[in-house]
């Protein structure tokens, strides 16, 4: 039988095969037969239904079954084996529920019984060469039914380890795409900031101080190269190859630590800054290394554009299992913050000393979102608000094993 063939073909093949074997087992024999015609329909009765037997298993079984049990009943005399009979068990026990498996059980047993008190079987082993034959095809329809089970259940496990793989991979992808955005953001807002201040310092200059002016647009080329240097960084961080895990390849990332450059250019902005390092400065694990370092990098670029201080503080504390950060100004005074939709957007207001307001991140507020975003990526707890000597304040306590 070619396995080739549709469940529906290969029965029907079976059930043609079956036919043509019981009337070939039946030809020799043909003189000794009581009733030869009837045998002969009866045999290929026995055999044709077993085209429907995986949709109708149960119909199947009485319509093989009944057949051979009338070919008893007569006494035709010769019987070939009941292979038909046999299969339709077979088929009941692969495919259909335990109650009813039980139920045909029962019946068959019942058959078994009924046919051995007909005549031609008087020998005590028919009975058990007949037991013997449907305990085979029994336990095979149940081996098959196990083995299709255990088919189906690992199917399954592979589905479902393939669609959490995809997701794991769409996860991994998203959180990565978020990463390179924060950074983006961090660095060209950063420097962009910076440039932006420098600008206007040297346009207030001018044309009556161009000596003075002159500095500032140095400073501005300064910090374009630097922004340059950045932005080539990540970008070949992008292009790079990958590692075993494909992850990209990246070059070392800035450390909180190395806060020099970052000062030196807020105090090329005209702010003065103070650092201050408490406890005893340990290696941090990167990725809090690098949360730290930005989120000192984006409070300080807050400053620069919007409170108009003239001094800032920034403090690092060392302790056991965390790092703190914390950004101090003497800007404008308390800022409202209101978090929107997961930190997707960040909006605030600042009230001036003079009593006036003016809007702070109006176009959306994606520096203290990304501020939040870092530390709730580290596990960290962040507090943004008015500082204790006025101006604002940005505190964030990171886990650092």
């Amino acid at each position: 039988m070619a396995t080739g063939l549709p469940p529906r073909m290969q029965d029907l093949a079976l059930a043609i095969a079956l036919a043509v074997y019981n009337v070939a087992s039946l030809v020799p024999e043909t003189r000794q037969l009581h009733l030869p015609y009837v045998a002969f329909l009866l045999v290929v009765l026995q055999a044709l239904p077993l085209a429907w037997r995986r949709r109708w298993p149960v119909v199947v079984y009485f319509a093989v079954g009944i057949p051979r049990t009338l070919y008893d009943q007569l006494g035709i005399g010769f019987a070939p084996l009941p292979l038909g009979p046999a299969i339709a068990y077979y088929t009941v026990m692969d495919r259909c529920s335990t109650r009813v498996r039980l139920a045909m059980s029962a019946v068959l047993v019942f058959g078994i019984v009924e046919g051995q008190t007909t005549p031609g079987h008087t020998e005590p082993y028919d009975f058990f060469v007949a037991v013997l034959e449907f305990a085979v095809a029994g336990a095979l329809g149940i081996l098959s039914r196990t083995r299709r089970a255990y088919v189906q259940e690992v199917e399954a496990r592979a589905e479902h380890a393939e669609n959490e793989r995809a997701r794991q991979v769409a996860l991994a992808a998203a959180e990565e795409r978020a990463r390179i955005a924060r950074e983006l953001h961090d660095v060209v807002a950063h420097h962009v900031s910076l440039m932006a201040v420098q600008s206007e310092a040297a346009a207030a200059l001018l044309p009556g101080r161009p000596e003075e002016a002159s500095k500032n647009v140095e400073i501005i080329g300064r910090t374009a190269r630097e922004a340059l240097t950045e932005l080539r960084r990540l970008l070949g961080v992008l292009r790079g190859p990958a590692d075993v895990d494909g992850r990209a390849t990246t070059a070392p990332s800035p450390s909180v630590s190395q806060l020099d450059d970052v000062l030196g250019q807020v105090r090329r902005a005209g702010i003065a800054v103070d650092l201050r390092v408490e406890g005893s400065p340990s290696k941090l694990p990167p990725v809090v290394d690098l949360a730290a370092y930005r989120i000192v990098q984006e409070a300080l670029t807050n400053t620069v554009k919007h409170s108009g201080a003239g001094e800032a503080a920034v403090t690092v504390c060392y302790e056991p299992g965390f790092v703190t950060v914390s950004v101090t100004d003497t800007g404008n005074g308390a800022v409202a913050i209101t978090v929107e939709g997961n930190v997707n957007r960040v909006r605030g207001r600042a009230a001036t000393r003079d009593g006036g307001a003016r809007r702070l991140a109006d176009s959306g507020g994606f520096g203290l979102a990304g501020i939040a975003e870092r530390v709730a990526s580290c596990g960290g707890k962040l507090t943004v608000g008015p500082g204790d000597a006025g101006g604002f304040a940005v505190t964030a306590r990171l886990p650092a094993p």
